[in-house]
């Protein structure tokens, strides 16, 4: 794949990525999704820590300036989120290892 294909191809990446990840985690910071976080049996503050993360890294991903440490954020909050998961014997994570993976390819693939 030519560079200029691969740019375009991380770009429409970064913002899909952006995009879905703002909207998520502004419906999980918000006060109707506590309840659903309560059956975790983890402080609300986890939930708010993990959702404003992730309001933070995709602000700083959809600003071209920020966006490597933005995807950088992300990453650290997925696979937080991941562990915690995993910790707590909720296996489905496929949605939070593809984010992952999205954040890490944009994160070591675009040039700063």
């Amino acid at each position: 794949m030519s560079p200029a294909r691969t740019k375009t191809a991380l770009t429409v990446l970064q913002w899909a990525l952006g995009v879905v990840i703002l909207i998520e985690a502004v419906l999980f910071v918000l006060p109707s999704a506590a309840h659903d976080f309560a059956r975790t049996h983890m402080p609300g503050f986890v939930r708010l820590v993990l959702g404003f993360g992730e309001i933070l890294g995709s602000i700083l991903l959809l600003i071209p300036q920020t966006a490597i440490r933005g995807a950088w954020l992300l990453l650290a909050v997925f696979i937080m989120a991941i562990l915690i998961h995993l910790l707590h014997g909720m296996y489905g994570i496929g949605n939070l290892v593809i984010y992952a993976a999205a954040a890490f390819a944009i994160a070591v693939g675009k040039k700063g």
